[in-house]
């Protein structure tokens, strides 16, 4: 039941209700949205009324769409990003020119009528009826920003915007309701600094401190006479007046705006034509909007927090919630990365890579312990020219990124430690000889079995044929060597590679699952330099992998008020025991001291590392840590097409490209940079015994009678040509079992047994060829 006023009669509601039902709606209410009166004759006969009545009376202004500011860790700006380029101020802060231009220009009644104009409404109706078309309009500025309330709800959907400006009698029935509403609620006042906050002026500019940025590189506050007549007349059509493009048009309307405001008396007819010749001033400031403006070559690092903000549930249970939210904007964010190391890492890759090169580089760093990204860059920047990309090649596909890139031998340390979590020791060793083929069957996950094909069998090499065995876990790792790789994950299967590859955060970089098979021990499986980065910082925190996070908090601004906003946060969890880690990181120390990474060393500060060099070398790596940073470089052609053989890179030649040899340097210098004035921690280290017994059987099993009943065959190889070369006799070697032919060749003395042989041996040991 409608509610009439205290003193008796009726609401400002019902008062509109019936003027509209009797009148306006009858013909005039069609003036107000600039068509011809003859298209309103059919309304009063359709229950116009009635279809006031029936509209909710729950408007609410809608929250603004602003810019959002992307800061560092020390809290300096990344970048500014927007859906609507706009700054909401206070009235106060806009120039009383500014506000007096445009109520004579759009509504020169404005502080006269109510929501609806009448005087108006039938001066536009009569001037349409005489012109046979539409002359004049008589939507009031109460009205205007309902119509703007509507398009701001609809944001970037063109349907919805199509919807919120439609010409028909319904959205003109909606529009002056709500305008009668908001009059009652707001206030003059509070309209109009709504109206000049959140209508358009055209290039890109939302509301009039954006607009007196774009055109005059000043705030709103500051306008002068002229300035606020032009950006008032702007409103009408910002494109037909846009002063950057039609200067002469954009003149004309000024100017009418300045004669407007001598005739409503808001400026003496001298000051208008002072004003009219003078010219428009124009100090133009480019739209700075996107990722494209970010500055450190942080472009794809805002790339990552914006997709973070549009894909974590966190910041919306749907998708198009946390579009909502990050088209309003409004947001201060506060990020991860650390100016110091995203300085160092784009000036080691500008260095070492240059952005014509026929392949590229991308570094990233994260903080073990914690998961926070410290610095993301590539040498190719981001854009749309040539030699630019939008393309975040350090992330995975649905954060921005590639299908990924084979990480080669930096997938081997993952292999190590599932074995040694699993109760292998670091002295393992294997006859990893030059060229072998894999070993089959090969145990999988949930009982399942890798086989090889037994006619076409697949063979690997070692990167040299220097390399052989036997060789013990620190020395084949320093080395690289692949065949001992192959060999450890055949022992220990494939399944608590792949576990302990998911523990550290290690996913293919297009989503798919792992593949089960023993070429995951070469690095065969396409990942992410960030995945790569965060997988190592598990070794650096000894043991607690932790997710990657790259925002330490929001903030949004709703009118003059600020909220806190929940943000993602790391998970971090034990992926494997201290010891383990601890193990690996005195492996790959010895990587960078000793093996193929010595091109990375930090010289007195402690690192780790291992180098990467993939198949027909497509792509090279070095993925390092100390205890407090940990860092991924990848080079390599994006497209997967060009090999790294005989090619220049930064203007350096390099006939084969090694993983310590190009990402080496790269990875050495970004992180002497990062680190700079960071304590030199060390590692908690494992004496490891040097391979002093090559040859020789170490394993637990005894070639003997028993060999063949309790043993594999592989153990009974063991026994038969190691054990029984190394300490057993002729009945060891008799009965450990069948000797099958071997599938590949072998140099001489290079399988070694795991087993004493002898008359009473067990068999359960592991034989030279690895289960």
């Amino acid at each position: 039941m409608p509610k009439k006023r205290s003193g008796g009669g009726l609401s400002a509601t019902q008062q509109a209700a019936k003027f509209l039902g009797v009148s306006v709606l009858a013909g005039a209410v069609m003036a107000g949205i600039a068509l011809p009166a003859a298209g309103a004759l059919g309304l009063a006969a359709k229950g116009s009324v009635q279809s006031f009545d029936e509209i909710p009376a729950n408007l609410k202004s809608p929250q603004l769409s602003q810019r959002t500011t992307i800061l560092d860790n020390q809290g300096n700006q990344i970048a500014s990003v927007y859906s609507r380029d706009r700054t909401v101020v206070d009235l106060k802060d806009i120039s009383p020119y500014m506000q007096k231009a445009i109520v004579a220009i759009e509504d020169s009644r404005f502080y006269q009528h109510g929501a609806i104009d009448l005087k108006g409404v039938l001066r536009a109706l009569n001037k349409n009826a005489q012109e046979g078309g539409v002359a004049q309009g008589a939507s009031t500025l109460t009205q205007q920003l309902v119509k703007n309330y509507f398009i701001e709800e609809a944001g970037d959907d063109p349907t919805k915007v199509a919807e919120a400006t439609q010409q028909t009698i319904g959205r003109k029935i909606k529009e002056l309701k709500y305008a009668i509403q908001i009059e009652e609620k707001l206030g003059k006042k509070k309209i109009l600094e709504n109206y000049l906050n959140i209508t358009f002026f055209g290039e890109q500019a939302y509301g009039v401190e954006a607009a007196a940025q774009r055109y005059f590189s000043k705030h709103a506050k500051d306008l002068n006479l002229q300035e606020a007549a032009l950006l008032a007349g702007i409103v009408q059509s910002p494109s037909r007046y846009d002063p950057v493009n039609d200067e002469a048009e954009a003149t004309k309307r000024r100017n009418i705006v300045l004669q407007r405001m001598a005739e409503v008396g808001d400026i003496s007819p001298q000051e208008a034509d002072e004003a009219k010749q003078k010219p428009l001033g124009l100090k133009p400031s480019q739209p700075k909007n996107g990722c494209i403006t970010a500055v450190r070559g942080a472009g794809f690092f805002c790339d990552y927090v914006r997709d973070v903000v549009l894909t974590d549930p966190v910041f919306g249970k749907t998708k198009q919630d946390r579009a909502k939210l990050w088209n309003q904007g409004g947001l201060t964010i506060r990020t991860t990365l650390d100016p110091q190391a995203q300085d160092s890492v784009q000036a080691s890759v500008k260095n070492h890579v240059y952005e014509s090169d026929p392949v590229a580089t991308a570094a990233t760093i994260v903080e073990p312990g914690t998961g926070k990204i410290l610095a993301m860059g590539q040498s190719r920047p981001y854009g749309f020219g040539k030699n630019e990309t939008q393309i975040n090649l350090s992330v995975n596909s649905d954060m921005g990124g590639g299908a990924g890139y084979q990480p080669g031998s930096t997938f081997k340390p993952i292999v190590a430690a599932a074995a040694i979590e699993g109760g292998k020791p670091p002295t393992q060793q294997y006859s990893s000889p030059y060229q072998m083929a894999y070993p089959s069957p090969v145990q999988a996950c949930d009982g399942k079995v890798w086989r090889t094909d037994p006619n076409n069998p697949d063979k690997l090499t070692n990167e040299n044929p220097s390399e052989h065995g036997p060789y013990g876990m620190k020395e084949a790792t320093a080395k690289s060597v692949n065949t001992y790789y192959v060999q450890l994950i055949s022992d220990i299967g494939i399944c608590p590679v792949t576990q302990m590859a998911q523990k550290m955060g290690v996913q293919r970089a297009d989503g798919r699952k792992i593949d089960q098979a023993p070429s995951i021990a070469l690095g065969t499986q396409e990942v992410s330099p960030l995945t790569m980065a965060n997988a190592y910082a598990t070794f650096a925190s000894r043991g607690i992998y932790c997710t990657p996070v790259a925002i330490e908090s929001i903030t949004q601004k709703i009118g003059s008020d600020e909220k806190s906003l929940q943000v993602p946060k790391s998970t971090c969890s034990r992926a494997m025991s201290e010891k383990t880690a601890d193990t690996v990181s005195t492996i790959l120390k010895g990587v960078v001291e000793d093996g193929t990474g010595q091109e990375a060393g930090l010289g007195d500060r402690p690192s780790a590392g291992k180098t990467g060099t993939t198949d027909e070398r497509y792509a090279a790596w070095f993925v390092g840590y100390t205890p407090n940073m940990a860092g991924a470089v990848w080079v390599g052609d994006p497209q997967h097409k060009r090999k790294m053989i005989n090619i220049t890179i930064g203007g350096v030649p390099h006939d084969k490209v090694f993983g310590g040899e190009v990402p080496g340097p790269i990875w050495r210098d970004m992180m002497t940079g990062a680190l700079q004035g960071k304590p030199a921690q060390d590692f908690h280290l494992i004496d490891i015994p040097d391979d002093t017994n090559k040859g020789k059987g170490q394993g637990k099993g005894q070639g003997g009678t028993d060999g063949g009943k309790n043993g594999d065959t592989t153990a009974g190889i063991g026994g038969l040509t190691a054990g029984g070369t190394a300490d057993g006799g002729t009945t060891g070697a008799t009965t450990g079992g069948p000797v099958p032919a071997p599938t590949f060749s072998l140099p001489g003395n290079f399988i070694q047994g795991q087993g004493n042989g002898g008359t009473n041996g067990n068999g359960n040991g592991n034989g030279g060829f690895p289960r």
